[in-house]
C-alpha cells in the first residue's frame, strides 16, 4: 500500500463506520392477514349493508383501499386458503378439496406458502383460529392459537403484537365465522322482516330468518378485527402494519359458495398499507387471491417464489383505476370428496365464461348448503326458481356458460349457443385453455378426451 492508499483508508473507514453507527435500523414490516369464512363481498357496511354492522371493516376500508372487483379463485375453503398463503391456482399446489376429516384433501410437500418463506425471512408467524390447509410442513406457522371467539383469540395474539422482539411478525387470523352454524353471541339481534333479499335468493321466510343469523355471525366476526386494530394502535405498529381483509369464498348458500357465479367469488377486500398516503377510497383493479401473497411479500422486501402465479398489488393500490388489471381466472374441482364438478372460468370487465368440465353430471351440494332452511323450504315447497334462476338451471348446466354481466348480473341469460356471440366465446375459451396450460392444470386434457 502506498502513502496515499494508507492515508485514503485511514480516513475513510472511521467515517465509514460511524456513518454506518447512525444509520437508522430498518423499518419493521409487519403483516396481519384476516381472513372470514363464507362471506359475500355485499355483506359489509363498508359495501353497502345496511343490515351487518362492520365498524371494524369500515374503519378499515377509511383508512385504506376498498376493492369492488376482488375474487377468490375457488369458492371453497381449504382450496382457496391454499390459494390466498401461497400465490398459485389450487390445482396447481394440489389442494382439490377440503382438508378436513374425510376429505382428506392435501397439498403438494413442496408448494412454497407466505408462513415459511416469511418463516425463513426471519418473521415471528402465528396462524389464530381456523387452518383448514394440509401438510402442516407446507403451511407452517410457529405459532397456533386455537381459541374461535373473534374478540379472545384477539386477545391472545396481544404478546405477538406488543412483543419487543427486533423481528417482525405475520399473524394470520382466521374466524369460523359466518360459516354455518351460524355463531352470533354478543351480536345486535336482526329482525328478518325488514331485510332486503339478494336477488339470487328466494324471498322466503327461511331465508329471511338464516340472513339474519348471517349478517349477525358476520358482526361476531367483525369484533376480531376491531380488537385486534386497537391492539395495533396501543401497541405502536399501526404505522408499521400491514393489513389484509379478505373472504376465503362466498355466502354459504346454494348460488353462492360452491358456484364461479358472481356471489361465490366476487368479495370483500379491503387493504390497508400504512405507506400509501391515499386513503378512503375505492379500487376497480380486478385482483385475484393469487395476488395476495405476491402483494404481501412486496410489502415485506421478500422475494416471491418463482413458481407464484400473482402479482402485488402494491403499486395497483396507489390508483382508483389502475391500467392493466381486467380480468382473473378461477379453478374449481371439489369441495366435499363427494362433490366432483370441475370448472374453469375467466371474468372480464364485461363477460364472464365458465367452463363446466363434467356438465354431464348434476352440479352437487354441499352438506351445509343442502341442509339450509332455504333450500329445504325450497324442496318442499316445490319451488320451480330459486331467485332469478330456475331450480333446474341449477342443477343442470351445459358445457359452457357465457354471460354479459352488464346486461345481466344475475347471470341466468347464457349467450354460449346464440351465434352473435360464436366469436367472443371462442376467443374466451382460447383464454382458459392458455391459462390451464401456463398452470399445468390437470383437467387439460378434457378438452380433447370428451
Amino acid at each position: 500500500m502506498n502513502r496515499r492508499e494508507f492515508l485514503t483508508s485511514a480516513t475513510v473507514l472511521p467515517i465509514a463506520a460511524s456513518a454506518l453507527a447512525q444509520t437508522p435500523a430498518k423499518p419493521k414490516r409487519n403483516v396481519i392477514l384476516y381472513i372470514t369464512d363464507d362471506h359475500g363481498r355485499n355483506d359489509a357496511g363498508c359495501y353497502g349493508n345496511p343490515y351487518a354492522k362492520t365498524p371494524g371493516l369500515d374503519a378499515l376500508a377509511t383508512e385504506g383501499i376498498r376493492f369492488t372487483h376482488a375474487y377468490c379463485t375457488t369458492p371453497s375453503c381449504s382450496p382457496s386458503r391454499s390459494v390466498i398463503l401461497s400465490g398459485t391456482h389450487n390445482h396447481t399446489t394440489g389442494q382439490y378439496g377440503l382438508a378436513h376429516a374425510k376429505h382428506h384433501f392435501a397439498s403438494f410437500d413442496n408448494v412454497q406458502s407466505l408462513p415459511n418463506i416469511l418463516n425463513d425471512a426471519g418473521y415471528r408467524t402465528l396462524n389464530a383460529g381456523k387452518y383448514h390447509t394440509q401438510p402442516e410442513t407446507a403451511y407452517h406457522f410457529e405459532e397456533y392459537i386455537k381459541t374461535t371467539a373473534p374478540v379472545d383469540m384477539a386477545e391472545q395474539c396481544r404478546p405477538l403484537i406488543e412483543s419487543k422482539a427486533d423481528s417482525p411478525f405475520f399473524l394470520c387470523f382466521c374466524t369460523t365465522e359466518p360459516h354455518r352454524k351460524f355463531q352470533r353471541e354478543g351480536s345486535e339481534p336482526i329482525d328478518p322482516a325488514r331485510l332486503s333479499v339478494p336477488s339470487h335468493l328466494p324471498d322466503i321466510p327461511e331465508c329471511r330468518q338464516e340472513l339474519s343469523e348471517y349478517y349477525m355471525s358476520i358482526q361476531r366476526a367483525d369484533s376480531g378485527l376491531v380488537r385486534l386494530m386497537e391492539i395495533l394502535k396501543s401497541s405502536g405498529h399501526w404505522e408499521d402494519t400491514l393489513i389484509v381483509f379478505v373472504s376465503d369464498n362466498g355466502m354459504p348458500w346454494p348460488g353462492a359458495k360452491t358456484t364461479l357465479y358472481e356471489p361465490g367469488i366476487n368479495l370483500p377486500c379491503v387493504i390497508r398499507d400504512p405507506g400509501n398516503e391515499r386513503k378512503g377510497y375505492a379500487c376497480d383493479a380486478m385482483v385475484s387471491w393469487v395476488d395476495i401473497a405476491p402483494t404481501v411479500l412486496d410489502y415485506c422486501g421478500v422475494q416471491p417464489p418463482e413458481k407464484v402465479q400473482g402479482r402485488s398489488a402494491i403499486a395497483a393500490m396507489k390508483e382508483e383505476h389502475p391500467t392493466g388489471w381486467d380480468e382473473v381466472y378461477c379453478s374449481h374441482s371439489f369441495h366435499e370428496v363427494t362433490m366432483y364438478y370441475p370448472m374453469r372460468a375467466v371474468r372480464t370487465r364485461k363477460h364472464k365464461l365458465i367452463y363446466n368440465i363434467a356438465h354431464p353430471l348434476p352440479f352437487p351440494y354441499a352438506s351445509d348448503l343442502w341442509e339450509s332452511k332455504t333450500w329445504q323450504a325450497t324442496r318442499a315447497r316445490g319451488l320451480t326458481s330459486y331467485g332469478k334462476r330456475t331450480v333446474a338451471a341449477y342443477q343442470n348446466r351445459p358445457k359452457f356458460e357465457l354471460y354479459d354481466l352488464d346486461t345481466d348480473p344475475d347471470e341466468v341469460n347464457n349467450l354460449a349457443a346464440d351465434p352473435a356471440h360464436a366469436s367472443l366465446l371462442a376467443d374466451l375459451q382460447q383464454r382458459i385453455r392458455s391459462f390451464q396450460e401456463k398452470t399445468g392444470d390437470p383437467w387439460l386434457l378434457k378438452w380433447e378426451r370428451e
